[in-house]
């Protein structure tokens, strides 16, 4: 990623570009984090991680640190057929997966639209809905049989396991308010459902939510894996912990260890992160659905990233620093910039601004200037290196935690596979802020939803 800094030579010529330039750093300055804030932030995480597996600390804690009960990593030798349904945003999808030895693996999938009447319904309506796409599916690729299809369950939403195969809602995020979920197995939702069309024989023998299957697809390819994250509409991550640290686990003590779901959007809901909160944070969270929840999550992820520089352009418009404060009409609208924008301005290279232009044209912004640009792309990078960051210090902290010598941590989401910088940007942040002697490398997931999920079920349902 290009300095910040390197992006502004050639456009400070008048006295007044200059300004502006200066007025707007200071503007930005609290996006800004130096390494002994990110090391605060660091030991604050890795203080609630312990309350999330402690006994009595709990129920407290904001990083809940849920069991997953997946406690064997793949070989890659599963084989068979298995069926993958992957819920976590306003679209959804189900596949069909074809596992062999090697790692020998084939896919097949159709997307369906989750809309806003069903993500704001009812359960019932929601989940008969997705029982419907599912036999639409199978129709359609000619698996209905007589015997029943193994299918793993991608959830990814905040969920207490008590089990592989069942999971109790504890909160919907991402939009979604369903009524009659919260608290309930959403297996148990959907199995009914899926009872209720003739001939449908499936059977949910695993549930996780997407860093699970991340993990896992992941560990398919490179058994070194140990860390899931997504960094995408939301953000998210699990990792393997030792039992022995896991208080509330009274399962199967013959095996050693179990993946930990760590749900650490909701980081910083009892205030932790009070003092790395700017203005436009909170003015993020007074207007979200769930009004202080998820406060991490909403500083970092690609839900909520567009809507920061929204803000953030506002206030500048506001202060004359940018388009001589003249506002586009397209700005008053809440959540009309996504996380793509940010991407696009910061792929342009150092000093010349083809997307930023093309961007600003789009929400009505006809002439910018040089100087107009440089702030842009100066706003939008301190938002989104913020967000690497944050997420490197996260990583950092879970590295430093399991002390291992040599982990792989896989990794998935829109936000880190489209943003130009995000992969250096973690790279060389958490080389910073790791202890020494921990090696560690990043690998992209290949679709950790779908093929995470089967790779699960072949472990649970080995004869699909």
């Amino acid at each position: 990623m290009s300095d910040p800094r390197q992006s502004c030579k050639g456009h400070l010529n008048n006295l007044k570009t200059w300004r502006n330039h200066v007025r707007v750093r200071r503007l930005c300055r609290n996006f800004v984090l130096p390494n002994n804030k990110l090391r605060e932030f660091m030991n604050r995480m890795t203080s609630c991680i312990d309350e999330g597996l402690g006994k009595e600390t709990h129920p407290k804690a904001t990083i809940k640190c849920w069991q997953t009960y997946v406690q064997d990593m793949p070989t890659g030798n599963e084989k068979g057929q298995f069926l993958a349904l992957d819920l976590g945003g306003s679209n959804f999808r189900v596949l069909k997966l074809d596992l062999g030895e090697n790692q020998y693996f084939k896919m097949s999938q159709e997307t369906y639209e989750c809309s806003k009447e069903l993500m704001n319904g009812t359960g019932t309506i929601l989940f008969d809905y997705i029982a419907n796409c599912l036999n639409n599916f199978v129709t359609a690729q000619g698996i209905k049989t007589n015997s029943q299809l193994p299918l793993g369950f991608t959830f990814s939403f905040p969920m207490s396991q008590s089990s592989i195969n069942s999971g109790e809602l504890v909160r919907w995020t991402k939009g979604f308010t369903c009524d009659g979920v919260v608290n309930q197995d959403v297996v148990q939702l959907l199995t009914k459902s899926i009872k209720n069309i003739p001939d449908l024989n499936i059977h949910i023998c695993s549930i996780l939510n997407d860093t699970v299957g991340t993990l896992m697809s992941c560990a398919w390819l490179n058994p070194k894996t140990r860390i899931g994250l997504i960094v995408g509409t939301g953000c998210n991550c699990c990792y393997v912990e030792k039992v022995k640290n896991i208080q509330l686990y009274s399962g199967d003590q013959t095996k050693e260890e179990m993946v930990i779901n760590l749900e650490w959007g909701a980081y910083g809901d009892n205030n932790e992160l009070e003092d790395f909160h700017t203005k436009y944070d909170k003015v993020v969270d007074e207007n979200s659905e769930n009004r202080g929840q998820q406060i991490f999550e909403k500083m970092i992820s690609g839900m909520y990233l567009g809507e920061l520089l929204r803000l953030v352009l506002l206030d500048m418009i506001d202060k004359e620093l940018i388009f001589d404060g003249t506002k586009p009409s397209m700005l008053n609208t809440p959540q009309s910039l996504t996380s793509d924008v940010l991407s696009l301005i910061e792929n342009d290279p150092p000093g010349t601004y083809p997307g930023t232009r093309k961007f600003l044209q789009k929400i009505g912004v006809a002439n910018p200037t040089d100087g107009d640009c440089m702030n842009v792309r100066y706003a939008t990078e301190c938002i989104s290196r913020r967000s690497a960051y944050l997420v490197a210090a996260g990583l950092s902290a879970i590295l430093n935690k399991m002390n291992e010598k040599d982990v792989i941590i896989g990794v998935d989401g829109s936000v880190y596979k489209y943003h130009p910088f995000y992969h250096n940007l973690l790279m060389d942040k958490i080389s910073e802020l790791v202890n020494s002697g921990i090696k560690f490398g990043i690998l992209l997931s290949e679709d950790g939803s779908g093929r995470g999920a089967a790779v699960l079920a072949s472990a649970v349902c080995p004869d699909g």
